[in-house]
């Protein structure tokens, strides 16, 4: 499949693209010599859907993630999120764009370790427009007993949990993920991809998941495969397994 290479929707009722990419590229010139992390890249990615982008580091993941996200530019091609061209927006449009829209999870939580969980969840809330309090968030991700511990009280996947609840208290109609168990065992790993669909199923929002373990292809709707900036190839899943049936 080529890299102009764009997922089928599954049938003409199904929902409207989310993001849309047409040519995407990006450039990294050091000066001496040009890396292409994205060459080229048609995709759209669905209202509702959970995908997972699977490929090589290297591949071009991130930065589409990245780009997605309103965290970095686009060298040529153009990206919608819904109608709005994100690369037709300035630095301030952008800032505007990742607050009202997109919530955000890293492979290492970031949070403030001087701060509780509810807290650290309370710095999303304070500048959101229309946030759920930092109670509710941490009740969607199992943490309700926990609000009032410190990061070092808590366990990785506790983290993590927390960092989803930071992510989603501003209700993001984007959640995008870049190896949120990278840094977990199986068992905490399962516990974040729980939440992830979770919140996916229950609220609809959109959601993107990098990750290197090929297994955790098997809980999306489809799978995206990377490889040297552009779109290998693109599977649905016919039947979804639950994140406790994933091998690590």
């Amino acid at each position: 499949m080529s890299a102009s290479a764009t997922a089928p929707r599954p049938d003409a009722t199904g929902p409207e693209a989310m993001f849309r990419t047409e040519g995407l590229t990006k450039v990294y010139d050091s000066g001496l010599t040009k890396v292409h992390a994205l060459a080229g890249v048609d995709l759209e990615l669905y209202g509702g859907e959970l995908a997972v982008l699977l490929g090589p580091s290297g591949s071009g993941k991130s930065t589409l993630l990245n780009i997605l996200g309103g965290l970095d530019h686009a060298s040529a091609g153009r990206v919608w999120f819904r109608d709005l061209e994100l690369t037709g927006l300035g630095d301030r449009g952008l800032t505007r764009y990742r607050r009202d829209h997109v919530g955000f999870v890293f492979q290492f939580y970031n949070l403030v370790a001087s701060l509780t969980a509810r807290e650290n969840v309370q710095l999303v809330t304070d500048v959101a427009r229309d946030p759920m309090s930092p109670e509710e968030a941490l009740e969607q991700v199992g943490l309700g007993a926990r609000m009032d511990h410190f990061p070092a009280e808590m366990s990785g996947g506790e983290q993590q949990r927390v960092a989803i609840a930071r992510a989603i208290a501003k209700r993001p109609e984007v959640l995008l993920c870049d190896e949120p168990t990278g840094a977990l065992d199986s068992k905490t790993g399962v516990q974040v991809l729980e939440a992830l669909r979770d919140i996916n199923d229950r609220l609809g929002t959109t959601t993107a998941v990098i990750t290197h373990n090929a297994e955790i292809r098997r809980m999306a709707h489809r799978v995206i495969w990377f490889r040297d900036g552009q779109i290998e190839r693109i599977e649905t899943n016919a039947h979804r397994i639950a994140p406790a049936d994933i091998h690590w």
